[in-house]
């Protein structure tokens, strides 16, 4: 292609023709990210079954599928997420546990680092994926958390799918040990923004109405783009006191590598309360860390090829 010729002096420069390829050529382009997931399936003294590592696996394929072809972090965690409480094998939605008077009550929370947007549900019944409904509140509300009946009105509202919990003896005080813990996930999308979501059933031997950490933002939950992204599991009152999502993240933002902000969380937990418990910790450039001071934690993650599920980690 000829030069385009200077323009005569005293022209009018909005009148000159401008070179699109020119343009295109020397225009910056912003650099995407790998996208990075990570699940977690709950901690505990026990081993996982095959059967719940390959499920697990699964769950971490499904969302880490959403995040190659284009999808924000905020689909894959819920979708990864809704996999295992669907899954009955996991203390979440179909395979929660019950309070002492025989009730499944489930909570949830999910969050979004852009902005720090965030929903969460509390105590409610009859719901098999109450994640998707802590995002109805996110979204379509200007709540963050919602609570037993009234939580459930909006799921029907927003048809959410229900379910009805097998009945059971009350005060359940020995349940079986199939099902593993609390779930969870964190991510990273091409664009650069991260997301946690984290549900439960609770804990064994459970008061009616007790609620754990997994819908409380800055204890089990927390994402924000300015440091990254964490989803707990363990002794929910233990991760409630020492408020360990917000703490990660904070530690990160002071420019701690996910492993050594969890580390010092972790352990300053254990120190304060004698708690235990086990973190999925995500960082903005995409390093991340799986750790938990119990035996194991049933847990995976994907990066590009990079990927594995197993039942133990990092222990603290």
């Amino acid at each position: 292609m000829p030069p385009h010729p200077s323009p005569a002096r005293g022209t009018d420069f909005k009148s000159v023709p401008l070179r699109r390829d020119i343009l295109v050529r020397h225009m910056p382009r912003r650099r995407l990210k790998q996208p990075v997931i990570l699940v977690h399936g709950g901690c505990g003294m026990r081993r996982p079954t095959a059967r719940q590592k390959a499920i697990l696996r699964q769950a971490v394929k499904t969302g880490y599928v959403l995040l190659e072809e284009g999808g924000s972090a905020l689909e894959a965690v819920e979708a990864a997420v809704v996999y295992l409480e669907r899954s009955g094998e996991f203390n979440a939605g179909k395979g929660a546990k019950r309070q002492q008077d025989g009730v499944a009550r489930l909570d949830a929370s999910i969050m979004d680092g852009r902005d720090l947007s965030a929903g969460a549900v509390a105590g409610i019944e009859g719901i098999l994926t109450p994640v998707r409904l802590a995002r109805v509140v996110m979204e379509q509300t200007p709540h963050v958390l919602m609570i037993g009946e009234a939580a459930r009105k909006l799921a029907r509202r927003f048809k959410i799918e229900t379910y009805r919990f097998p009945p059971v003896a009350k005060k359940p005080l020995a349940e079986p040990l199939a099902k593993f813990g609390t779930v969870g996930a964190v991510a990273l999308d091409r664009q650069g923004r991260v997301a946690a979501a984290t549900s439960t059933g609770g804990i064994s031997s459970m008061l009616p109405g007790r609620v754990g950490d997994s819908p409380l933002i800055g204890a089990g939950t927390y994402a924000d783009d300015h440091s990254g992204a964490v989803s707990m599991t363990g002794e929910g009152e233990a991760i409630i006191r020492a408020g360990l999502a917000k703490e990660i993240c904070l530690l990160m933002e002071q420019g701690l590598s996910p492993r050594a902000a969890g580390r010092q969380a972790l352990r300053r937990m254990r120190l304060r309360t004698n708690g235990h418990a086990g973190a999925i910790i995500l960082r903005m450039d995409g390093t991340f860390a799986l750790l938990h001071t119990t035996l194991t934690m049933i847990a995976g993650y994907q990066t590009g090829q990079a990927g594995k599920a197993a039942g133990r980690f990092q222990l603290v």
